[in-house]
This record gives structure tokens, C-alpha cells and sequence, in this order.
């Protein structure tokens, strides 16, 4: 019996890795250009944040980026979304509220 995503995302892979969305793949895909071009430093994926209620928010892409300042990084936290889902907003709220960060959403 085959499974499909409730938003119609189509899973798929790249580099050996598993995204949940062709989105989010080719999201990573322009992460490893800009790393090989020198202005990404380098990027996580799937950052958990512990929300309250013992809920669990993973964040797709945590990214270093280069400055002119050899000696620190940009920072940026990414969602990539193909379908703003209520949920997803109250768990991004909550995140931000929690912690001290803004997050992109792509």
C-alpha cells in the first residue's frame, strides 16, 4: 500500500539524505552551492527546540554564514514551507517567543 503526505509533498533524496519535500531539498541543494562558493560556512539540518508541553519543534536549517569579519558568522534560521499550516504558525511563534531568534521562512 503506498503512502502519500497528507499536503502532497513527495519525499525524496539527495547526497544520501532524506527530505521530507522537494522543497526542502532543493533548498539544501542551493545551501551546498553557496558552501562551495565560500559565502556559506556551513549548515545543520532538523535543529530540535524543546517547546513547552514536552513538545518538540525541529527547525530545518540552521546556517553560518560568512562576514567580512573573519572572526564571526551570520546566524540564520530557516523553515522551509510549502503550506503554512496552523500548527506549524503556533510552533514558530512559540519558538521565537522561547528563544531569542527570528525565523526565515522559505
Amino acid at each position: 500500500m503506498k503512502v502519500f503526505h497528507k499536503f502532497h509533498a513527495k519525499r525524496c533524496e539527495s547526497d544520501g539524505l532524506k527530505f521530507p519535500s522537494q522543497k526542502e531539498r532543493d533548498y539544501y541543494l542551493y545551501l551546498q552551492e553557496k558552501k562551495k562558493s565560500g559565502d556559506l560556512l556551513f549548515h545543520l539540518r532538523q535543529i530540535p527546540f524543546q517547546l513547552d508541553g514536552g513538545i518538540k519543534y525541529f527547525l530545518d536549517f540552521m546556517e553560518f554564514w560568512k562576514t567580512d569579519n573573519p572572526e564571526t558568522s551570520e546566524i540564520r534560521f530557516t523553515e522551509v514551507k510549502g503550506l503554512m499550516t496552523p500548527v506549524a504558525k503556533i510552533k514558530l511563534a512559540q519558538t521565537e517567543s522561547l528563544y531569542p531568534i527570528k525565523i526565515n521562512i522559505k
